[in-house]
């Protein structure tokens, strides 16, 4: 029964302590929500300082060495700021301050250059992970251990070669979030991962000459699941494979898309302490109001009636922003607004701030990431923007359905699943949520915005839209659900 479940979820970052993006959201997410369903459910990390300061009631469960020679000790306790409705968040953290101490960003220094032992300070996490499966910790041992991204993907190797496996068989599931990012390290650097020679081969971890931990993570799982089925299907094939599409379609069989949910806790405009004015789908009042203090804190035009669209992203080329950098002129001359909130790319950053400066009123920016600004800017603008080159799931355009910031997004990953455009048949049966466009392209992009601007200025249908996508549940309980089914066949096999 999925009560008895004991489920290890291992991952890098979890919101609200650590985030650099949407696995953070995930890894915080979903523990509540298979605790919900019944499961015993830990967590394990790296202990970043972030992380470290978050975790109370820390006791020793044991030790292991890493081939280098350093000594990883694991402490067990509990994450308050993860705690729901009485029920405690229980955290191992792998405490070696040599690999984790440091301040900043968990994966790079502070000239954005990847730290040099990566590959180390990861491995360790992947092989912790096996230890406490395999009885590090006297009290608990979990049934199946479930990771995220290439940081966590040695765990399904580490399971899987186990005592070159011949240990007790403990099952895993891999989560890819975005196959992009793949943990890339050169071959030299086998030797501290702590696996058997045989992991690197072709049939393993071997990836060009190379070691690629998502390679790890695809090759050894007992099952992979991505964030949304439309990226399932499409990471299958070569534009999106990344160079895994072989394996991936190898391993199809393995392979499930099970959509990212939102934490209605966090993002839900009718109880958000974070901004001005609370709303919902029956009382739009509140949007308003939140509209004009955003314009008047980010220095556009107090107009109500402009249509704001708003950027809330990573400022790179995968997330579209060459696309609305090129069309900015499409939304000033119809009298539209744009704010953007990211950091990324030094380019896009750059050309961001000079177009604010070109249509001072119009156009605002704030590098950098704020969390608590990016709830108000959802919930005081129109129109958000995600036109993605790829997306595996995309959380940006959920938030925007919540708080009434209708998508303007590519027909591509999660985007694709969670957006249905707003055309003369979805007005009509009232299923339309937003605007879809289908190639990366400049000229689709731009009439995706123009209609945009049309539906906006007929109110009512412009409302009745709005209301569709505010109402739509993106919930936790049926994402839980799709994992309890999956880790119960696992487990029973």
């Amino acid at each position: 029964m999925p009560s008895s479940m004991r489920i290890l979820q291992v991952s890098a970052e979890i919101f609200p302590l650590l985030k650099t993006g949407g696995l953070a959201d995930i890894a915080g997410a979903l523990p509540a929500a298979l605790q919900e369903a019944g499961c015993d459910v830990r967590v394990m990390l790296p202990g970043f300082p972030a992380i470290c300061a978050g975790l109370e009631g820390a006791v020793p469960v044991g030790s292991f060495a890493m081939p280098w020679g350093e000594q990883v000790e694991v402490v067990y306790g509990s994450l308050p700021a993860l705690a729901r409705e009485g029920r405690t968040l229980g955290a191992y953290v792998l405490m070696a301050p040599g690999l984790y101490d440091r301040p900043g960003n968990p994966y790079e220094d502070a000239n954005k250059q990847a730290y040099g032992d990566n590959h180390r300070r990861f491995a360790a996490l992947g092989l912790a992970a096996a230890h406490v499966a395999h009885g590090l910790d006297a009290q608990w041992r979990p049934q199946l251990v479930h990771s995220h991204d290439w940081h966590a993907a040695l765990a399904p190797a580490s399971l899987a070669l186990w005592n070159e496996g011949r240990g007790p068989h403990v099952p895993s599931v891999y989560t890819v979030h975005n196959l992009a990012y793949q943990g890339v390290f050169g071959p030299e650097h086998f030797g501290d991962l702590g696996l058997p020679g045989r992991a690197f081969h072709v049939h393993g971890m071997e990836f060009h000459g190379q070691l690629s931990f998502m390679k790890a993570g695809l090759f050894y799982a007992n099952h992979i699941t991505t964030v949304s089925p439309t990226y399932a299907q499409e990471i299958q094939g070569p534009e999106q494979g990344c160079g895994l599409d072989g394996l991936l379609r190898a391993r199809n069989q393995h392979l499930s898309g099970i959509l990212n949910a939102v934490d209605d806790s966090v993002w839900n405009p009718s109880t958000d302490a974070l901004i001005a004015h609370t709303y919902d789908a029956r009382h739009m009042t509140g949007k308003a109001q939140n509209k004009a203090v955003l314009q008047a804190e980010m220095g556009l035009a107090l107009e109500p009636d402009a249509a704001l669209f708003a950027v809330v992203s990573r400022l790179t080329e995968q997330k579209g922003l060459p696309l609305v950098l090129a069309a900015v002129d499409e939304i000033v001359a119809r009298g539209g607004q744009l704010l953007v909130l990211g950091s990324g790319e030094t380019g896009l950053e750059q050309a961001f701030v000079a177009q604010s400066k070109a249509h001072a009123g119009r156009v605002a920016v704030k590098l950098g990431y704020d969390e608590t600004f990016a709830h108000r800017i959802f919930a005081g603008s129109d129109v958000t923007l995600v036109p993605s080159r790829f997306e595996p799931c995309g959380l940006t355009q959920m938030y925007g359905l919540k708080y009434g910031s209708l998508p303007l997004v590519r027909r591509v990953g999660g985007l694709a699943d969670t957006v249905v455009d707003s055309d003369l048949e979805t007005l009509e049966d009232r299923t339309a949520t937003g605007f879809v466009f289908d190639d990366f392209d400049e000229t689709q992009y731009r009439r995706a915005v123009r209609r945009a601007f049309a539906l906006y200025h007929r109110k009512a249908e412009w409302n009745r839209v709005r209301q569709t996508g505010m109402k739509l549940a993106f919930d936790w309980t049926t994402a839980a659900g799709h994992y309890t089914a999956l880790y119960q066949q696992l487990i029973h096999v």
